[in-house]
């Protein structure tokens, strides 16, 4: 009796400690992830004289929002930057949602010839890296006259992404194919029961690819910085780099303009963390 009573103390207890290291070891991460971010909010709160004061202060005071009033008003306007990220953010995310869902449910449900091979190829187009075909394009572009413009920004998005792809496809395969096969003897058409069966039950793909592609080009600087000239033109991205072209940078504006470049994307991730992870869960349960 007292050696079990013994050996049921001595799991629990190796229970809890290994609960206290595990929780102990997350805390730990946790804090290195999120004292940086805090440390950018605060600072951009503060004023020039606070941000270099040493040793540094955790809690600005007074709380200063000079620094967001900045943005509206130098010679780097950062709201015309963000108004313009919208823009290419929103054609881009609609462009790769709807091209990507038509590819990926004729690779997962059309039947045609060659369709495993062609999947094969999209896949292996993943492994060019972007700097192998960033001279071709941009000679494509420029013979076309879309430099200077946001075309090259938003119309690739509309051909289509292999990664979209693949995600899209992987989950459309784990849809029962009773549903299809029931839809198509009552007369149905195929673009009928994307719309009406694959789309209303695929959300959690969806919007995980909707995020990827709003976090993909929101913080896209190659693209902006290659194909556009004009400074009322350029993006959030690009214009976080003009201000480490500053003698004496102004860590308060700078601070204050990568907090509002990291906030929607941050928005964006608490509201559909759900199925974001669900998604990327069942991606991976057929193949």
């Amino acid at each position: 009796m007292n050696l079990g009573l013994q050996a049921s103390q001595q799991k629990l207890l190796r229970t809890s400690v290994q609960g206290i290291l595990r929780y102990g070891v997350l805390i730990v991460l946790g804090t290195l992830f999120i004292v940086p971010f805090y440390w950018m909010v605060i600072t951009s709160f503060k004023t020039p004289g606070q941000a270099y004061l040493f040793p540094p202060t955790w809690i600005p005071n007074p709380i200063s929002i000079d620094a967001y009033r900045l943005l509206w008003g130098t010679t780097i306007p950062f709201n015309l930057f963000i108004r313009n990220t919208i823009f290419i953010v929103i054609f881009s995310v609609i462009g790769n949602l709807l091209s990507s869902t038509l590819v990926a449910f004729a690779f997962a449900r059309l039947t045609w010839w060659g369709r495993n091979f062609w999947f094969i190829v999209l896949l292996a187009t993943l492994m060019l890296p972007y700097q192998v075909i960033m001279i071709p394009v941009y000679v494509i572009f420029r013979q076309l006259g879309w430099l200077d413009t946001y075309l090259p920004l938003i119309v690739p998005t509309f051909l289509g992404n292999a990664f979209y792809i693949f995600l899209i496809r992987q989950f459309f395969l784990t849809i029962p194919k009773d549903l299809e096969d029931a839809a198509r003897v009552d007369g149905a058409s195929s673009l009928h029961i994307l719309w009406r069966i694959f789309v209303p039950n695929s959300m959690p793909v969806l919007l995980t690819v909707m995020l990827f592609a709003f976090v993909a080009s929101w913080n896209d600087f190659f693209g902006p910085l290659l194909y556009l000239r004009k400074l009322e033109q350029m993006t959030v991205s690009v214009g976080l780099s003009m201000f480490a072209g500053y003698r004496s940078p102004n860590w308060p504006a700078i601070t204050a303009a990568s907090t509002l470049s990291i906030l929607p994307t941050v928005v964006l991730f608490v509201l559909f963390q759900r199925y974001f992870v669900k998604g990327i869960v069942l991606t991976g349960m057929k193949g």
